[in-house]
């Protein structure tokens, strides 16, 4: 069984690519820039542009099963191309942005929600993982804490449960590799929840780093994040923490019922990159 890894650039697949190679199961690491990643050795890489329907011909051939991320502009394509090549199952790493009521028109979600639509209207077997807020988020205060500048928070008590990306990829390992948890959809959380000046401070602990919290506007906040972010996903994570001010986030324990055991905590993350915080 031969299982296809997309986006192996990014921290969830790359673990995945590994994990399914140390667990003896073939892999094939897949990218738009497949010389570009860093691989174990013995894991073959691929080019495949999910934006780009001519790479999903020889990216998938021979393949069974498909990790894919959730870029729905060639969605339609890449599941003809994946029946074409005989994949029987499909684990899409999606977000629990789609749980949203607004799901098809938030900026966050829509493109989850999308490819959802489409791989729910397929006749392949669709295992759907929605993780939350992920920890590596973090590093977005990385630069402030080497640099000595406060965190600028626009609402430092907004809560989420954040997972580390290591348990989001042994999930994927565990419906990929286990027929019976196939099928389903995950909602995938870490096992507490934490307020956005909760996690600073535990970050500041764990690499030794003083650090203070600055609570700015929306307006200057989203003024900070312009040069990279698009103005409309600003505006939803806004929105998104403005409604989670104060409000405990959602916990479950479906990692630790595909993983066989508790979600890491945001804790054991932040003494794990603890380098990367440091001034």
């Amino acid at each position: 069984m031969l299982t296809l890894v997309t986006g192996c650039r990014g921290r969830v697949g790359s673990t995945l690519a590994s994990l399914l190679h140390q667990g003896g199961h073939a892999v094939r690491a897949a990218s738009r820039n497949p010389a570009e990643l860093s691989l174990p050795a013995g894991i073959p890489a691929v080019a495949c542009d999910l934006g780009d329907p001519t790479t999903f011909a020889a990216a998938l051939e021979g393949v069974d099963s498909v990790f894919l991320y959730a870029e729905p502009s060639h969605i339609d394509d890449f599941l003809a191309a994946a029946r074409a090549a005989g994949v029987g199952h499909i684990v899409l790493l999606s977000s629990s942005s789609v749980l949203a009521p607004d799901a098809s028109s938030n900026s966050i979600a829509a493109s989850h929600h999308a490819v959802e639509q489409a791989l729910t209207a397929s006749p392949l077997t669709a295992t759907l993982l929605r993780p939350g807020a992920f920890a590596g988020n973090a590093y977005q205060w990385s630069g402030a804490f080497r640099s000595g500048h406060p965190v600028d928070l626009p609402y430092p008590r907004s809560q989420t449960s954040p997972i580390d990306e290591t348990d989001i990829a042994e999930a994927a390992l565990a419906v990929l590799t286990d027929a019976r948890l196939q099928g389903a959809a995950y909602h995938l959380t870490g096992p507490e929840s934490l307020t956005a000046t909760e996690q600073v401070e535990l970050l500041a602990a764990s690499s030794g780093t003083p650090v203070t919290v600055s609570t700015v506007s929306r307006e200057a906040w989203k003024e900070s994040v312009s040069p990279f972010m698009p103005a409309e996903i600003a505006e939803a994570l806004l929105d998104h923490w403005a409604a989670t001010d104060g409000s405990p986030a959602e916990i479950t324990d479906d990692a630790e019922k595909l993983t066989g055991r508790p979600a890491r905590t945001f804790a054991a993350w932040a003494a794990e990159h603890a380098a990367a915080f440091r001034a």
